[in-house]
């Protein structure tokens, strides 16, 4: 068994760890040195450095740039959490000597982004201003990769199974149903079933979504298939645009559809697709103090939604009006 390489003797440095992500990430020794501001002669001689110290080739060399090997893959994983954990050190530094600055960043999902992050953001800026938040939206998937190697301090939204991702810890904030939601005046408003509601395009989340998957559950459950005339897609400026533009239905977090009055509830309930809202956290990691401000304010802003979404799913009319 080969002896492990001492990488602590001084050779490696900093910027050699910053040399190859940053190759890695452009895709090309040149693209990487005008992202650098160096010479390409410079960044060529830096990743010679770093292989003959590891004694292994980093870059599979192409006529469309580089692609790494096994052990670039290897060290680019370790480079950035060790950049990642520097940065947070300098975040964490500033922020215990000026309690005042940092910087949070959030990444969030559907669920959560009209109402509680928004509340929970202005709530944080009016008692620090100095604050900056950084929000980042995307897929639980994409976003968790994101959150383990520090790029992001919390993921926000509909809490999502992590036993595929150990070291990581949820806090539950609220309940929220989920609503199958069309235009206000909408045809399928007279609908009763779900086959009815077939004859219209749908608006369905990406597949990597659990929403997606419960969504093909209901289906299923009632022996029908999810739409085939259907659009994929998780940006709510997005869905939003469709839904008022056109005749398509999409399944939204209720209270999305309540501060919306252009948009109406249908009268087919979603009662099995009612998930659990809340923050995503690294287990062994310790949270900045701009991002514990952050996680404090979430929590209080999600007190009063827990009271307006009892455990029943509301009825919504079609002027947005809960009862």
């Amino acid at each position: 068994m080969s002896r492990p390489l001492d990488l602590l003797n001084g050779r490696l440095k900093l910027r050699h760890l910053v040399l190859v992500t940053t190759i890695a990430e452009q895709g090309g020794i040149l693209r990487a040195a005008e992202h650098l501001h160096l010479a390409q002669p410079a960044v060529t001689r830096g990743l010679r450095e770093v292989e003959q110290i590891l004694g292994v080739e980093l870059f599979h060399r192409g006529p469309r740039g580089v692609t790494p090997t096994l052990f670039g893959a290897a060290l680019v994983d370790h480079a950035r959490a060790v950049q990642a954990e520097l940065r947070r050190a300098g975040a964490r530094i500033a922020g215990l000597a000026d309690g005042e600055t940092g910087t949070v960043t959030i990444g969030t999902l559907l669920a959560a982004t009209n109402v509680l992050l928004p509340r929970s953001i202005a709530a944080l800026k009016a008692e620090r201003p100095g604050i900056t938040v950084i929000v980042k939206e995307g897929t639980f998937d994409s976003l968790v990769p994101r959150l383990i190697d520090g790029e992001t301090d919390l993921i926000l939204g509909r809490l999502n199974s992590i036993e595929d991702w150990p070291g990581l810890h949820q806090i539950p904030l609220y309940n929220e149903p989920t609503l199958l939601v069309a235009r206000a005046g909408h045809p399928a408003q007279q609908a009763r079933t779900l086959p009815e509601l077939l004859r219209y395009p749908w608006i369905v989340p990406l597949e990597q979504t659990a929403l997606k998957h419960e969504l093909e559950q209901v289906f299923q459950r009632q022996g029908l298939t999810i739409p085939e005339n259907r659009v994929e897609c998780t940006s709510i400026l997005t869905i939003r645009s469709l839904l008022l533009a056109t005749d398509m239905i999409a399944a939204l977090p209720a209270l999305l559809v309540r501060t919306d009055d252009r948009l109406a509830e249908l009268p087919v309930p979603l009662a099995s697709v009612r998930r659990s809202v809340g923050v995503t956290l690294p287990e062994a990691r310790t949270l900045t103090p701009a991002a514990n401000a952050m996680l404090d304010h979430l929590r209080r802003q999600a007190e009063p939604l827990r009271r307006e979404l009892p455990d029943e799913p509301q009825r919504i009319d079609h002027g947005g009006t809960a009862h």
